[in-house]
């Protein structure tokens, strides 16, 4: 039944709206829009002759992709905290099928008839082809390192991916899987989540940023940038350039450019602007030089717009402005608004949004330049795989999951609160007015003088207390690595001869505390003329650093393996220097599975200002349609 019904749907979808990951998708005929809900947990339906949410679907921890099936009903959506894709019954607003896929799903497109689609995943770096018609994983196949945008030629011969931490945008063969070429950005080039390709030319489109982390400054910093790659020039030739957003227009600068659309004509891009709450229309020119040129003025939009689309049929455009949890719908030009279609209930707690509105935005409070963003260098709660030059020395961006667990923070342990970031956000990386009202903040009289620790920064304002709430509230995640043989050998080394969990100890495997002196270490890896703290540092937690593309405080090991046995000069790193090649494989093996088992979530070191999340499950019910 399941085989007849997709077959009948496949032979009426000619042709499929768009062919790029994104948060949003039209069907072929126009009628209707499909959102993915990210901190709701559901996918929403939207009808859009009515423009009216008529089914909100259970989907899980954080849905990142959505794509139709041929011109529907069905339709899938990547569930990127539950390793899984879910075929979506839209009419009757239920789940047909869920494919357990590799960690990380992340984008989703399909082909015109409606039988294979493709899944981009992040921290693998593998694109998964799904058998729609047998409903079975058939293949994975590597695609780069942290791989997020994808997008399907319209010839569908070829599958393009870009990494996430270089957006370097690679092509595959999809008959076989195997790569075929790759158009490398400068080396700063940063945090890509999708690639989308002109309906005729040989072009695609990547927004991302471009970290200079040379300088702490909130005018010199973080850039945002659209990059032209020339798909069909061979290699040696000028493939690849950028368009500086910050620059487009003057001295006019928005942030975080999130996702790009090309009308199906292939005259407009669109592009939304997360970190500062606009857009622009630009003019696609074939003069492979330029680019294109804005039509008009910058336009505003919602709170914190993360997708764009344009209907085929009728040249609407829709962008989803997900702290208003609302998709907006605008005529092609931009000139007016015709609707605004809420999509989802606004999730956890009204603090906790505030705490991400403003975690999200570079314009005041938080930052007076508009480049930067708390966000710009911690995308969602995750690194931006960066060392930066800060003024304490160089410092890789840590992730902030299970940051609730782990204070204090930084790797000198300088602040004790989260609050404390009002230095950030008043200092010279953000310029922002800050959030603490007229309160006046400790003056440090150098880099050792650690002037947020003589301070408590709580309960100065509630939005100072909201940004805590935010960002005290991501979850680890269960490592995809498991406790093989070989791991657990290794987790036995660690807790033996190694002397690991001296310092790595209990469920956070650290021994970072709230309590007074600070537990601080000298791993041997303090020296060096850029370093003007050191030699001590606080114990990191272990767990995810599996997904770390880099380790210790300055990002000089390339790999757990480094840590082991190149950077780890008189075993101050643990003894380690004794280990055979296979001891060092087992216990690089434990390592990579942290976490095996969800650690508490609550200890004797856990702050008060967070909210417990609790991940959408598909056990929830279906939910009665927005309206």
């Amino acid at each position: 039944m399941r085989g007849s019904l997709l077959a009948v749907l496949c032979l009426a979808a000619p042709a499929v709206a768009g062919s790029s990951n994104s948060l949003l998708d039209v069907s072929p005929d126009g009628t209707r829009l499909l959102v993915a809900n990210t901190d709701s947990g559901t996918v929403t339906v939207v009808d859009l002759t009515t423009r009216k949410a008529v089914a909100e679907v259970a989907a899980g921890d954080h849905p990142e992709g959505v794509s139709w099936v041929g011109n529907g009903p069905l339709a899938l959506a990547t569930v990127y905290g539950d390793d899984a894709v879910l075929l979506l019954d839209t009419v009757a607003g239920t789940v047909v099928h869920r494919f357990a896929v590799a960690d990380e799903p992340y984008g989703v497109v399909t082909t015109k008839d409606g039988k294979f689609a493709y899944v981009s995943h992040d921290h693998p770096g593998t694109v998964s082809e799904l058998d729609l018609t047998a409903r079975t994983v058939s293949r994975t196949f590597k695609a780069g390192d942290g791989i997020r945008g994808l997008a399907l030629s319209a010839d569908e011969k070829t599958l393009y991916a870009c990494e996430f931490f270089t957006a370097t945008l690679v092509s595959l063969d999809r008959e076989s899987g195997k790569p075929l070429d790759r158009w490398s950005g400068r080396g700063q080039d940063n945090v890509a989540r999708q690639v989308a390709l002109h309906p005729t030319r040989a072009k695609a489109y990547l927004p991302h940023v471009r970290s200079r982390t040379t300088h702490h400054d909130a005018r010199g910093s973080i850039f945002p940038q659209i990059s032209f790659c020339d798909l069909a020039k061979p290699q040696g030739d000028d493939r690849r350039r950028s368009v500086a957003l910050d620059s487009y227009q003057g001295n006019t600068v928005v942030t975080t450019p999130w996702e790009v659309a090309v009308s199906p004509d292939g005259k407009r891009l669109y592009s939304v602007h997360a970190g500062t709450d606009d857009m622009y229309i630009s003019r696609i020119l074939d003069d492979d030089y330029q680019e294109i040129e804005a039509i008009g003025r910058l336009r505003p939009t919602g709170k914190h717009p993360r997708a764009v689309r344009v209907n085929p049929t009728n040249g609407e455009v829709y962008v989803y402005n997900t702290l208003d949890f609302s998709v907006a719908v605008h005529t092609h030009d931009l000139a007016r608004t015709l609707a605004t279609v809420p999509v989802c209930t606004p999730p956890h707690t009204r603090e906790w949004r505030r705490g991400k509105e403003l975690f999200q935005t570079a314009k005041q409070p938080m930052g007076s330049a508009r480049w930067i963003a708390c966000a710009s260098c911690h995308p969602d709660g995750l690194t931006d795989a960066r060392t930066w030059q800060n003024p304490e020395g160089l410092r890789k961006t840590p992730s902030l999951f299970g940051m609730a667990h782990t204070f204090p923070l930084h790797w000198s342990g300088d602040r004790d609160e989260t609050q404390d970031f009002e230095y950030t956000v008043r200092g010279k990386l953000m310029q922002g007015v800050g959030l603490g009202g007229r309160a006046e903040l400790v003056r440090a009289s150098g880099p050792t003088h650690f002037a947020a620790l003589e301070q408590t920064t709580a309960g100065l304002s509630a939005d100072l207390d909201a940004l805590a709430v935010y960002t005290n509230s991501f979850p680890v995640r269960l490592s995809p690595y498991t406790l093989t043989p070989e791991a657990a050998r290794g987790k036995v080394l660690f807790l033996g001869k190694t002397q690991c969990a001296t310092c790595h100890t209990g469920p956070y495997y650290t021994d970072s505390t709230l309590t007074k002196p600070f537990q601080r270490h000298d791993v041997g890896t303090g020296g060096g003329a850029d370093e003007k703290i050191g030699p001590l540092y606080d114990t990191p937690t272990l767990l995810g650093v599996y997904r770390q593309p880099t380790l210790l405080h300055d990002g000089r090991a390339k790999s757990l393996r480094d840590v082991l046995t190149v950077h780890n000069a008189g075993d101050k790193h643990g003894v380690t220097s004794g280990l055979s090649p296979a001891e060092v494989d087992e216990l690089v093996a434990f390592l990579k599975a942290l976490p095996y088992e969800m650690p508490p979530d609550e200890t004797p070191n856990t702050v008060k200002h967070r909210v417990k999340l609790n991940p959408v499950t598909l056990d929830l019910p279906v939910r009665s349609p927005t309206r």
